[in-house]
């Protein structure tokens, strides 16, 4: 079992990078949100702030304790989706191979270290997947067969997987969609429909789902219709451009021969599907074909963020093992040899900046640079202007500045985003303190909010001596008490 050694080496490295590399905009965004916990909220559903409760409830409000269950995760999926593999395609010795070469992609990498919601998505799709391989095909009309009692539990265990990852990422509707495809599309498995296993699970895995759909119909139905409002961005005069986006991405975050051999797989499973029928290469199809093409055609009139066709790729990694022609079997150590290394340097580059990389074209030093000598010196502007309090109209700016700074200090969101949160409104009546926002975005502050207003200082934030972005600080009234849209943002309790 030398691939489980190596996962369990690579997961302590991925432990030691994730306690080290400093925490990016949208991770202590969700740290918010799991300081304040709730059935939904306005840009995704509520698992990845569940995640971080239970990561920062034992290992407190550190970037390891945020991020704590995206390595361990990664480990575990690793051996689910091997798993997975040897059963979908049995006598291949698939699952190691397909295990090692998801592992190997700086996606499933840098995924593991960084919290999002795609890191308990995956974990939770590539569950489902490795439940649904496990459920066994009827050889008989009976209900009561052993296969069928069985197939009940692994129905069931499906059922919950998807329906955890639909609690994690809307697109995780594609999964539903391909378990669906998978039992209306193999005439071994359509006999399922004709019993109760598949529509209990489908039941309780919408049981999961629930408490987000309350959320929404409690807040205008906001969440659903923040993501459903991407459909609308059409620009078509843009196409070229936006699907070469998308190839080039895909083919940087998956690492080119790793992405060369999934989309070959892809294919295979489509040609095995329609020529084998068998239910393995049925359910790899089902689970790669219709986010793949979903994701082209949204790309011909909009941009197709890299992380969004991540859930792509398990099922791909297993159809990948089945090539056999020369010219992949050739490929696969070059392309794990070379993701290996991608991610080593994609780690380094996280917790020291040693790569000699102009910091404007470092995507690392860009999200990742600089936040806790911006937060010095605001709380050095603070420290000197008596303020009562640090406001910021950005909310990725407010949540790292709630993050960074001085632990006494009253930090302060106002954004209308806020308003769908349960955090305690400021009342901040003729205060003042000090507001902090990107010069780029000019100084005509809200009135509603604030009054009186006079910059005071300006702060940067920095990577090794390349100025990333400016902020004016202006020293504001606070104009009214209780706003929905001006809140106390939590601190760090440990």
């Amino acid at each position: 079992m030398i691939w489980i050694a190596a996962i369990a080496v690579l997961t302590a490295i991925r432990l030691l990078v994730a306690a080290w590399a400093p925490l990016a905009p949208d991770e202590t965004y969700y740290w918010i949100w799991s300081r304040a916990l709730a059935l939904g909220y306005l840009d995704h559903p509520p698992m990845v702030a569940v995640w971080i409760k239970a990561g920062t409830s034992i290992l407190g409000d550190s970037p390891l304790g945020i991020r704590f269950l995206g390595p361990i995760s990664a480990a575990l999926g690793s051996w689910l989706l091997a798993d997975a593999a040897n059963r979908l395609l049995p006598g291949r010795g698939a699952g190691p191979m397909a295990a090692i070469l998801l592992n190997a992609t700086l996606l499933m990498g840098v995924g593991s270290v960084i919290m999002t919601p795609d890191t308990p998505l995956i974990f939770f799709w590539t569950a489902a997947l490795w439940a649904a391989s496990r459920v066994p095909v009827p050889r008989s009309p009976s209900p009561d067969t052993p296969a069928t009692t069985n197939g009940f539990r692994w129905w069931i265990a499906t059922g919950v997987f998807a329906g955890l990852a639909l609690a994690s990422k809307y697109t995780a509707v594609f999964l539903w969609v391909g378990i669906g495809a998978w039992l209306l599309l193999s005439p071994q498995m359509r006999p399922w429909l004709r019993r109760p296993a598949p529509w209990v699970a489908a039941l309780v895995g919408g049981t999961m789902v629930l408490p987000v759909l309350i959320w929404n119909a409690g807040h205008g139905w906001a969440g659903l219709l923040r993501q459903g409002s991407r459909i609308n961005d059409w620009q078509p005069e843009r196409g070229v451009q936006f699907v070469a986006e998308l190839i080039g991405g895909q083919a940087g975050l998956v690492t080119p021969g790793i992405w060369a051999l999934s989309l070959a797989g892809i294919v295979l499973a489509i040609r095995q599907a329609l020529r084998t029928r068998e239910t393995g290469w049925i359910l790899l199809a089902a689970l790669t074909v219709p986010p793949t093409i979903f994701f082209c055609q949204h790309a011909i009139g909009d941009r197709v963020q890299g992380n969004w066709p991540a859930i792509v790729y398990p099922a791909a990694m297993i159809a990948a093992t089945g090539l056999i022609a020369p010219v992949w079997v050739r490929l696969y150590r070059p392309a794990v040899a070379l993701g290996l290394g991608l991610t080593a340097l994609a780690y380094v580059q996280a917790v020291s900046h040693l790569i000699p990389i102009p910091t404007r074209i470092d995507p690392i030093a860009l999200r990742l640079s600089g936040w806790d000598g911006l937060a010095d010196q605001i709380d050095t502007v603070r420290r000197d202007q008596g303020a009562a309090f640090v406001a910021a109209d950005q909310y990725a700016l407010a949540s790292e500045l709630a993050h960074g700074l001085a632990r006494e200090t009253v930090v302060l969101g106002a954004e209308s985003r806020w308003a769908l949160m349960d955090l305690p409104h400021a009342d901040m009546r003729g205060r003042e303190g000090l507001l902090v926002r990107d010069m780029r975005h000019g100084d005509q502050l809200d009135p509603s909010l604030w009054s009186g207003s006079s910059l005071v200082g300006e702060a940067t934030r920095s990577g090794r001596g390349t100025a990333l972005e400016r902020f004016n600080i202006f020293r504001v009234r606070a104009v009214r008490g209780e706003d929905p849209a001006l809140v106390v943002l939590p601190r760090p309790l440990r």
